[in-house]
């Protein structure tokens, strides 16, 4: 029941509701957390998203890809900006929708367009 004055007095500095170094050296390690989570964790994420959107939005008639069921397939026809339909044996076609991509492993070339030569 005894209670050393020490322990019974308040850190001095801020009144009620105010804000001091030692409020602040109590959040630093939840803030230090938040940061580390996101250089590791959050902001790789975005990159790989952004990657492969970028990925989904560039396929082409003949590209060969491998969804994410593991099966590999070519693009026979991009339907729309959300779906393509997939070759993935002769005459059988599938229609998917690009987020159903996993992974780009052949692209086609795209066609040169036939310069005219002058001929003299």
């Amino acid at each position: 029941m005894f209670v050393s004055q020490a322990l019974a007095q308040t850190a001095g500095g801020a009144g009620p509701g105010g804000f001091s170094m030692d409020t602040l050296s109590q959040f630093m390690p939840l803030i230090l957390i938040f940061v580390v989570f996101y250089f590791l964790m959050i902001r790789p994420q975005q990159k790989k998203m952004k990657a492969h959107r970028e990925m989904v939005g560039a396929l082409r008639r003949g590209d060969r890809v491998l969804l994410q069921s593991g099966i590999f397939a070519q693009v026979a026809k991009v339907v729309s900006d959300t779906e393509i339909m997939v070759e993935i044996a002769d005459k059988v076609q599938v229609r998917v929708t690009r987020n159903a991509v996993a992974e780009v492993l052949e692209k086609t070339q795209p066609v040169a367009e036939e310069t005219p030569t002058k001929t003299e």
